[in-house]
């Protein structure tokens, strides 16, 4: 471990030169990149990419962030190694003939692959470095879908961001000369071997893996993946956006109330169903729990008639008088919206109300997806309503302006006096 911590300037101790966002804490960057990947990913109300895989490229900028800063690098360094996190991230989503979440495992798995390439794109590894650095990284982060069902804990928010501390530890420790295995990713019993007894309809589980590398972007003309990124309007599980917007549009239109409310139908993609209703969703004891869980969102977009941050504080997850309303949700697998996926994001909401009478609304591409993309106007508010209260609305304004004009930066050193609360 020496290599992450003699780049680092210090083990910690307010010493080092990488800085943790709010605090303003100084210490090496591998802790920074997990801090702050911490602080990014912690609302789970950052970006969403869902293919043969779902995952939230945003989780890995902490780690090429913070060694942006520790390395002295400007902001057009920082936008090459998010571009390229992006890319990777979201290529290794698409290659899965299914995807390793249906059977069984976490996308942290495959942000071990995609981390340390940002990662070593920083520190400007050589080929063979890079190679090593992939290997170290994803040798240690094969991560269980287990932290995303049923009941969930603070891990829920956790493996992605301690993907992106490995990607960082494990770039600096194959510049510092330490080797990984070369054949972690199509070799033998890498990433493709080690799921390929999986059977999934009748055959074997495959990778594409030429579409890894195929057609990378390497001119202005060319096609970025980063680009094909969602943002999430709401502080929730991706898959519930589609149905909780679809029944906000249907409670606006015919000014539904929590009280004329008998019963909430919502169909859904089988995988949609599976994570976010079973038993433990219907009761919900964390926070973590309660934004992976319909029946909460739904009745807590009911009765509040929105779905913030607030709505996830212990208190209102613990409040009782939601539960009859949570009671009223059904979760529905539509098999017809099955084909849709992930093309579409499909969802039908049916509230029948104590009179009888039924308002049905169908939703296939959530508010934030990019073809319903989030104005800047719109970010500008989701930014400040989380960062207002913790750095100042001014400062998240100077901030805000920072960001926009990143490429300009000769050194991170102004951002981090910006995340930083006075």
């Amino acid at each position: 471990m020496s290599a992450a911590a003699d780049s680092s300037g210090g083990e910690g101790g307010g010493k080092g030169r990488a800085t943790a966002f709010v605090s303003g804490f100084k210490t090496n960057p591998v802790d920074a990149a997990f801090l702050n990947g911490h602080m990014i990913r912690a609302m789970d109300y950052n970006d969403i990419y869902w293919k043969a895989d779902p995952c939230h490229p945003s989780d890995l900028i902490a780690a090429p962030l913070a060694l942006c800063e520790s390395e002295g690098l400007s902001g057009k360094d920082l936008i090459l190694a998010t571009i390229i996190a992006y890319e990777i991230e979201m290529r290794l989503c698409e290659v899965g003939r299914p995807g390793v979440r249906e059977y069984g495992w976490h996308h942290a798995t495959l942000s071990a692959f995609a981390a340390p390439v940002a990662a070593g794109r920083v520190l400007n590894l050589t080929p063979e470095q890079m190679v090593s650095a992939i290997g170290i990284s994803a040798s240690r982060t094969f991560c269980p879908g287990a932290v995303t069902a049923g009941k969930l804990t603070n891990m829920k928010n956790t493996v992605d961001p301690w993907a992106g501390r490995m990607g960082a530890e494990s770039a600096l420790l194959a510049r510092g000369g330490f080797s990984g295995p070369e054949h972690i990713i199509d070799g033998k019993e890498g990433l493709f071997a080690v799921f390929k007894h999986v059977q999934y309809k009748g055959e074997p589980a495959t990778f594409d893996g030429e579409a890894l590398v195929a057609d990378l972007p390497n001119s202005g003309k060319s096609h970025y993946r980063i680009l094909d990124c969602g943002m999430k309007s709401f502080p929730i599980e991706a898959l519930s956006h589609a149905p909780l917007t679809a029944m906000m549009k249907t409670v606006k239109e015919h000014n539904i109330k929590a009280d004329d409310v008998k019963e909430i139908n919502v169909e859904v993609i089988a995988r949609a169903a599976d994570i976010l209703g079973d038993p433990h969703k219907y009761r919900p004891d964390s926070k973590e729990t309660a934004d992976h869980s319909l029946p909460y969102c739904m009745a807590a977009g009911l009765v509040d008639g929105m779905v913030t941050p607030l709505q996830f504080r212990e208190e209102r997850v613990l409040d009782k008088a939601l539960i009859p309303i949570m009671d009223k949700v059904k979760v529905i697998a539509n098999q017809e919206f099955e084909a849709l996926f992930p093309k579409f994001q499909p969802s039908r909401v049916t509230i029948t109300t104590n009179s009888g009478k039924s308002h049905s609304t169908r939703v296939d591409v959530p508010k934030g997806d990019p073809r319903d993309p989030m104005t800047e106007e719109e970010i500008a508010v989701k930014f400040t309503a989380l960062g207002g209260d913790v750095i100042g609305k001014e400062q998240c304004k100077k901030l805000q302006s920072f960001i926009m004009s990143l490429d300009t930066a000769k050194n991170l050193g102004g951002l981090f006096e910006l995340t930083t609360a006075r």
